[in-house]
């Protein structure tokens, strides 16, 4: 039974990790709109270029996308399901691997200064590294939401 309890333990953390991917996510878009607002570029922040701004809505976009997944886990979690491995293992690849590409766009937009250690983003893309390793990597997280499909669709017969 110890194998059992260990997997329906992840499944509740699993979503945890997805809102931390959402936090990490978020933080980074604050401090990118910060950044942008105030570097000056021929004359203009760089927040008045369309490109930043596509890549602004994109990241909100992304994050908010992420922030419903995890919320919807949530939910269930709350509801008293009893199973809710394949929604748990979505929202923390999808949270988490939004958590990652949100912050390499923070650090492009802020260019070399997001790579510096005196923002915080070059850190929140770190944090979101290991957020997609731990608790179970992403790749592992496919394998259980295409089980689950696949065990769905047996059933389903």
């Amino acid at each position: 039974m110890g194998f059992i309890v260990a997997m329906k333990t992840l499944d509740s953390s699993r979503a945890g990790v997805g809102a931390q991917g959402v936090g990490v996510a978020q933080g980074a878009i604050d401090e990118c709109i910060k950044f942008a607002k105030g570097r000056i570029q021929f004359g203009q922040p760089i927040t008045s270029f369309q490109a930043i701004q596509h890549m602004l809505a994109d990241m909100q976009t992304q994050t908010e996308a992420a922030r419903s997944l995890v919320y919807a886990v949530a939910r269930m979690m709350d509801n008293g399901a009893k199973d809710f491995s394949r929604a748990s293992a979505m929202a923390k690849l999808f949270a988490t691997d939004t958590a990652m590409r949100v912050t390499i766009d923070a650090v492009q937009v802020m260019g070399g200064s997001g790579y510096m250690k005196e923002y915080p983003v070059e850190k929140m893309m770190r944090d979101a590294k290991i957020l997609q390793i731990y608790e179970g990597t992403n790749q592992v997280q496919r394998n259980v939401i295409a089980l689950d499909m696949i065990r769905e669709a047996n059933k389903n017969k």
